[in-house]
């Protein structure tokens, strides 16, 4: 398969055609081997525009290509920002956004998770990006204030570590609901508040430990 062609495609064909016209942004996605992301078995079909589901006990998602870039567009990254990428499953976002930002760190759950996605970046020879392990909802605090944090996934709030891990002016890009029926928002920190733009609606898949447990009821 010419996975050239293919990401070509992606861009073109999926990207573009679904307002995503940001420069850098293209750039970016068109020059990550989205397919050495994914097992073997899921090569061929690393360009179609679904989630893909990893392997490995998180139940992870590399998400479908025009929602992702949608998301990191609303984000605005910067050569200078520092962003934080929750739940990067086997590193595809990491890489994409390396290429945007200052440096990257990006966080999982699973321990063979995030040894595969630093072996794959570091074979990419992405070196401004490391994940790391860590519950989603405490984020990476010893490498906090960052300018950009993007969650990959369906949420159902975003915990408040991760806001406390915002600079002031910094930008959090989340998918609030579940699955098939969020609501892109863009958060945007203010010395007191944080403002709230809802953006666009997408799909992905939900990342439970981000939904709030049901009150026990007798």
């Amino acid at each position: 398969m010419d996975f050239v062609q293919a990401r070509k495609s992606m861009v073109e064909g999926q990207l573009m055609t679904s307002g995503v016209l940001e420069p850098r942004v293209l750039g970016a996605m068109g020059a990550v081997p989205r397919e050495e992301f994914v097992d073997e078995t899921q090569k061929s079909i690393a360009y179609l525009d679904v989630a893909h589901r990893l392997a490995g006990p998180a139940g992870r998602f590399m998400a479908a290509p025009v929602v992702l870039g949608k998301m990191i567009e609303l984000a605005e990254i910067g050569d200078d920002d520092i962003v934080l990428d929750v739940a990067c499953g086997t590193g595809y976002s990491t890489a994409v956004i390396a290429r945007l930002a200052n440096s990257v760190v990006a966080v999982e759950t699973d321990e063979a998770m995030v040894a595969r996605a630093n072996q794959i970046l570091a074979r990419l020879d992405v070196g401004n990006a490391a994940v790391i392990k860590a519950p989603l909802k405490k984020g990476a605090p010893a490498e906090a204030q960052f300018d950009v944090i993007i969650i990959e996934g369906a949420v159902g709030a975003v915990p408040q570590a991760l806001f406390d891990q915002l600079r002031v002016g910094g930008r959090l890009v989340a998918l609030l609901g579940d699955g098939a029926s969020a609501t892109a928002v863009l958060h945007v920190k203010g010395e007191e508040e944080i403002a709230r733009v809802e953006a666009f609606n997408a799909s992905l898949p939900p990342l439970r430990e981000l939904f709030p447990k049901p009150a026990f009821t007798l």
